[in-house]
């Protein structure tokens, strides 16, 4: 995790709690936007933005894992548990973003760098 050195204003933080509230419905998307046009202007919804397209990337293997193993019927219990986990884990990170806290998602791939 990289350090910040200005705090986010409050702008920031409700652009953050957005991308992680939103990445519940529309997957990695919200994130992928964010970062690409936020990374550059500001460090801290850069970091959350990542930490939000790592997630739901990480999710969506989950997601096509669980599809996969439906066939022997482990995957519908797969698919219920990913899905309360993405909004569990979704809804923590909107509150510390909401705060102006890094959150980092347990269980997360660190795919984008």
């Amino acid at each position: 995790m990289s350090e910040i050195t200005a705090p986010a204003n409050d702008n920031e933080k409700n652009i953050a709690v957005i991308t992680h509230i939103t990445g519940i419905f529309f997957s990695i998307f919200p994130g992928l936007i964010v970062w690409l046009l936020k990374k550059d202007e500001s460090p801290y919804l850069g970091e959350q933005a990542r930490e939000a397209l790592n997630f739901q990337i990480t999710l969506l293997i989950a997601y096509v894992v669980s599809g996969i193993l439906v066939v022997i019927l482990v995957g519908f219990l797969l698919i219920w548990l990913v899905w309360v986990a993405n909004i569990i884990f979704s809804i923590i990170a909107a509150i510390a973003a909401s705060k102006g806290e890094n959150y980092r998602y347990p269980f997360s791939l660190r795919l984008i760098n």
